[in-house]
């Protein structure tokens, strides 16, 4: 039973648990209206628990990367993702961090402010797994403008970019996804997602 069809604004709680680190990691562009509609649609079923235990709800990449498209904040430019393995996915786009945060209501420290400032490449490689109704998102590898980041100053961007941006956003520990999904599988071919009981 998985595939349906139109939404209007997704409950935050599937928004975020669901599909935040397809948005942190970016979104292709130029997407067809059709797959936006489609992908919203789908999820509003889910939202509004109107599927069996049982049922799985395929989201293909341009379903993904529509929606992702559509819910990205101001700051972000020629984004897009790209998954690579089963629960790996790396997304790359053009970042202004000052901007996107001035798009969330939020206003940069002066530091962020000052190391952030202005357009930036960045790419995002993060693991997604999930089970139980619970899923966790590792994030292995960032880099801005060319410069790899780990170790500690992976944790900094972490905990001062990342997360003030994605305040919802459980990185690094198991978070719940909501309206009986038991598991979200990431893989080259989309999303899937299992409604259990």
């Amino acid at each position: 039973m998985g595939n349906c069809r139109p939404l209007r604004r997704v409950y935050p709680n599937v928004k975020l648990s669901l599909l935040w680190p397809i948005i942190l990691l970016g979104s292709a562009v130029g997407i067809a209206a059709d797959d936006y509609a489609s992908a919203k649609q789908k999820l509003l079923s889910i939202q509004q628990d109107r599927l069996q235990p049982g049922s799985r709800v395929e989201l293909t990449p341009r379903e993904l990367d529509a929606y992702a498209a559509h819910q990205a904040p101001a700051g972000v430019r020629n984004p897009q993702i790209t998954i690579t393995a089963s629960g790996i996915a790396t997304g790359t786009a053009i970042v202004d961090f000052n901007q996107v945060r001035r798009s969330l209501g939020q206003r940069p420290g002066w530091l962020a402010s000052k190391l952030l400032e202005g357009d930036r490449p960045v790419s995002v490689t993060a693991r997604i797994t999930s089970s139980g109704g619970r899923a966790t998102i590792d994030v292995r590898k960032v880099v801005i403008s060319g410069m790899g980041i780990d170790g500690a100053t992976l944790e900094f961007v972490i905990d001062h970019v990342l997360r003030p941006l994605y305040p919802s956003a459980a990185i690094g520990r198991p978070f719940p996804l909501g309206h009986r999904v038991e598991k979200l599988d990431i893989t080259p071919r989309g999303a899937g997602i299992l409604i259990g009981r």
